[in-house]
């Protein structure tokens, strides 16, 4: 009897939960009601205008203009003239065909895209043929515009998502845009808002005649944000200018702040290029430029030897180490340092004494390799030494990936003793077997924006904020600080390194940066250039590099500017920086000698040395 009890109460139970399901489906569920009416419904996507750009002066670097998208259901199809449509979006008859079959694979209820992009010119021809064709619609975008086609390194683009991207996120269907690269990507969540739903009657016919309760159970767009970025529109676009016919990486930075004031990457491309249906020949033909590469960010990407700059962090290091004291004199005896199977030659003159700031202006290669060696002798064992090295440097963010608000970059390399004992074996090294290291040569491998970061740190005397380039969301700058990293360097071991860095422009061998009522600190290099062609080591024009800050008591620009094939640090590098932070600093420049020599300047003869003109493709 009991059984029978428990059954009866089990089953009464169930029921129970099986109307009140079928209720709340039926009745109380508007969401499920209209699943029922599916056949008479069309739900179409709403997509909110994607989110302005500007520069950290309100200038707009990114907005929108009107583009349509052809859509196709195909279950409301008929026979159509397939030779007048394929005219009219200039398809092949075998893509068109191709595009309808997919199409009717992904849904044959649901829209698609046959064409994305449609120009407004060509939107206006369609339009007025679209009535022969039911089941084709136009769905109206934005496509992105830029009233000033610079930065497009930073910016990055828009493209269709692919299968990776709709596994990934459930968010998009097939034939929307997501951000590729740059701000576009790294933000896309805050620059494409979330797109809304609005539903359709249909007819017998599966003509749309109108909306489905007028409007009651449409689901409004949430508007996209506007990004306000550090960048300044103005300096990053006489930063191309100045880079014009030239290949490498100018990166310069607030000092107090970390905020990215301009990033140019040399050859660029127009980023309108890389907008509406020209985008796929356009980025092909971009991607497939192996020699220029103008897709490849030199400033995040490319990871150079630092050179003479260089020679700033070993002696900084020294001097935390207690290995060197300012005043202390080296003497070039010989001009020069021997080191193991290797030969070093000193830029100064037999029986020259320098101290550390003379040394710095003077760029005593000399100088430097004994500071070096004392520096990786001062410890129990070379391999102590190169580690405590290493230590430091790495507390300027070098040898890693500095986490700026952009999706690619390099972390460069700082070599270990572990590196050394792998390629020496334990014990097969010291310091002048690794001497190279002492100038900025050697393994050590940087990215034009570490440089830029690690001279930030020297004009902060020990800090820096993680480089980023946004300023605020929709004005509220109420954001999440980005991090402030000390260095291992004590604050007043910077002071002698800022002083040599002064007279280096003041007396040294960058006087050509000099700017009248600005104390300008710097350091020149100039770096050696091998690289394979066709599997032959070749050696090719030095690299033209300088680092600087200014002014030098309350700092407002840090600098690192890098030539490839550029001579030596003054030829290029050198008038580069100090007619970037002239421009930011006063708004103007007055030396235009001087800048029309950079701009109208060109190193493209260096670039076709090693290719023959056939292999060689030219993209300013």
């Amino acid at each position: 009897m009991k059984k029978n009890y428990y059954l009866k109460i089990l089953l009464v139970l169930v029921t129970i939960i099986f109307v009140f399901r079928l209720i709340t489906l039926q009745l109380i569920n508007p969401y499920y009601k209209s699943l029922s009416e599916n056949n008479a419904l069309i739900e179409l996507p709403v997509f909110p205008e994607r989110g302005y750009i500007y520069d950290r002066n309100g200038d707009i670097l990114v907005s929108n203009k009107p583009g349509y998208d052809l859509m196709i259901i195909p279950e409301n199809t008929s026979e159509f003239d397939t030779l007048e449509l394929k005219n009219l979006l200039k398809l092949s008859y075998e893509d068109l065909k191709f595009r309808i079959n997919k199409a009717r694979t992904f849904s044959n209820k649901k829209p698609s895209v046959i064409i994305s992009e449609i120009s407004k010119e060509n939107h206006a021809t369609l339009q007025e043929k679209l009535w022969k064709y039911p089941g084709f619609y136009i769905q109206k975008k934005s496509l992105r515009y830029y009233p000033n086609p610079i930065a497009s390194n930073i910016l990055g683009y828009l493209s269709e998502v692919n299968e990776n991207d709709l596994k990934k996120d459930y968010y998009y269907k097939s034939g929307e845009l997501i951000g590729r690269q740059g701000i576009e990507k790294f933000y896309e969540k805050y620059l494409r808002g979330l797109k809304g739903k609005s539903f359709f009657q249909k007819d017998r016919y599966n003509r749309i005649i109108g909306s489905f309760e007028n409007g009651k159970y449409d689901i409004k767009s949430k508007e996209a944000n506007n990004l306000i970025l550090t960048i300044d529109a103005k300096l990053q676009e006489y930063g191309e200018k100045l880079l014009k016919n030239k290949r490498g990486g100018i990166v310069a930075i607030e000092p107090k702040s970390g905020e990215i004031l301009a990033l140019i990457s040399a050859p660029n491309y127009n980023p309108s290029l890389l907008v509406g249906r020209g985008r796929s020949i356009n980025y092909k033909e971009l991607l497939n430029d192996s020699i220029s590469k103008p897709l490849f960010d030199r400033c995040l990407q490319a990871q150079y030897s630092p050179g003479s700059p260089f020679k700033l962090l070993n002696g900084l290091i020294a001097l935390q180490e207690k290995v060197i004291q300012p005043k202390n004199k080296v003497v070039c005896n010989k001009g020069h340092f021997y080191a193991k199977n290797a030969f070093m030659e000193c830029h100064c003159k037999i029986g020259t004494r320098n101290s550390l700031v003379s040394a710095i202006y003077k760029s005593c290669n000399t100088y430097f390799a004994k500071t070096f060696n004392k520096i990786i002798n001062s410890k129990a064992s070379p391999s102590d030494g190169l580690d405590t090295w290493k230590k430091h440097l790495n507390s300027f963010g070098l040898g890693d990936y500095l986490g700026y608000d952009l999706p690619i970059g390099k972390s460069g390399f700082i070599p270990d003793s572990d590196y050394y004992n792998n390629l020496y074996n334990k014990g097969g090294w010291k310091a002048p077997t690794i001497i190279s290291n002492s100038i900025g040569q050697g393994e050590i491998l940087v990215t034009p924006i570490q440089m830029a970061n690690f001279t930030a740190v020297i004009a902060n005397r020990g800090y820096y904020i993680t480089p980023h380039f946004l300023k605020s969301i929709n004005g509220n700058t109420d954001l999440k600080p980005f991090e402030k990293k000390v260095s291992t360097i004590d604050s007043l071991n910077f002071e002698p390194i800022i002083s040599g860095m002064e007279k280096v422009v003041e007396n040294g061998t960058a006087k050509i940066a000099k700017i009248s009522g600005i104390e300008v600190c710097g350091k020149t290099g100039t770096v050696e250039n091998f690289t394979l062609i066709k599997g032959k080591k070749t050696q090719l024009t030095d690299h033209s590099i300088f680092v600087a800050f200014a002014p030098k008591n309350n700092p407002k620009i840090a600098i690192a500017v890098y030539i490839e094939n550029g001579f030596w640090g003054s030829r290029w590098a050198a008038p580069i920086a100090s007619l970037m932070i002239e421009k930011r600093l006063n708004k103007s420049t007055k030396r235009k000698w001087l800048e029309n020599r950079m701009i109208n300047g060109s190193l493209i003869n260096e670039y076709f040395k090693p290719y023959s003109k056939k292999d060689f493709k030219i993209n300013e």
